[in-house]
């Protein structure tokens, strides 16, 4: 009787404590990390992150050649799926609050060599430039219908977010109501983390080649129930032949690669493709519009910006909205 009584209390014990599972692999080119109070296994969990990978990458990769997002810029179809449909329509609405967000950039993405293409020593944007701009396509249905052939599509500067907001979806789906996912520095949270208190995220300090994330960071922000993105351009930039400095953030309207006294810039939003896109958005800004357009947004979303020293000082400048 007492061993059945000590069972009972160890298994209300076991029952009353919750389980976080931590699951990590690759995605995307990147990797992801999870971490979710759930009744299901890391086996379970694996498993959907390899479907929602594969279907993915056929679907949205530029680097894939034989994805359909590839096949379209190619002009070999003009329908799209589900995904690319549903990344134009957020991406077009943040192209109408400010046009220094447009997916139409790859022909300067892959002249400048950010898409695993070898760069061109001196790019023709006069040229380039031409075929570049949100107005120049539009979605008919689930049709692409472009006014150049030479127009292509670029979405990787928002399928991060949009990604992970399938998997915090599909976690919704399996009724967990605690937990946190990010792929690749885009993040997603609800509820609490095993200790019962909201999610922790640091944003690294973005001085050039920090390339360890959250080794060095500027600031921990506090989420849950958000998104979170943060882009900077002291990772992925390089010098030309003449000594200028190409960051890997371009601006659309000029076609040049965009450097300015904003260093990063951390959004905090309802979706995580939300937040991704307007973080590439502040970046494509000067830090003036990019604290105008912040401000205007504060009813819909919080941001962070880290900001360059200004005259002597070495300290970094910030702006915040956060609560």
């Amino acid at each position: 009787m007492i061993l059945i009584i000590a069972i009972a209390l160890l298994l209300a014990g076991c029952a009353a404590t919750p389980h976080y599972r931590t699951v990590d692999g690759s995605m995307l080119g990147t990797t992801y990390h999870i971490v979710a109070e759930t009744s299901l296994s890391n086996e379970q969990i694996f498993d959907q992150m390899q479907r929602i990978n594969i279907d993915a990458i056929a679907s949205m990769s530029i680097f894939n050649p034989n994805s359909l997002l590839s096949r379209i810029n190619r002009n070999e179809t003009d329908l799209a799926d589900i995904h690319i449909v549903r990344n134009i329509e957020i991406a077009s609405k943040i192209n109408a609050l400010t046009p220094r967000y447009d997916i139409t950039v790859k022909p300067l993405v892959d002249a400048y060599g950010f898409a695993a293409k070898n760069r061109e020593v001196k790019p023709n944007i006069d040229s380039l430039i031409q075929f570049v701009g949100f107005s120049k396509f539009r979605l008919q249905d689930s049709r692409i219908i472009k006014e150049d052939p030479r127009l292509q599509i670029d979405l990787n500067s928002i399928a991060k977010g949009y990604v992970v907001d399938i998997i915090a979806e599909w976690l919704d789906e399996q009724m967990c109501e605690n937990y946190i996912v990010e792929v690749g520095g885009e993040i997603r949270a609800k509820g609490v983390n095993a200790r019962g208190i909201a999610w922790r995220v640091g944003v690294d300090s973005p001085f050039d080649n920090n390339n360890t994330p959250g080794k060095f960071q500027q600031r921990v922000v506090q989420i849950s129930g958000a998104a979170l993105a943060t882009s900077g351009n002291y990772r992925r930039f390089y010098y030309n032949e003449a000594g200028e400095r190409i960051s890997h953030t371009l601006n659309p309207q000029t076609g040049h690669s965009q450097t300015t006294t904003l260093l990063s810039a951390t959004v905090l939003a309802p979706r995580c493709a939300t937040a991704d896109a307007l973080a590439t958005a502040f970046m494509a800004s000067d830090e003036k519009d990019a604290i105008a357009l912040a401000e205007s947004l504060r009813d819909s979303i919080s941001v962070y910006f880290v900001l360059a020293p200004e005259g002597e000082s070495s300290e970094y400048r910030e702006f915040s909205t956060l609560q």
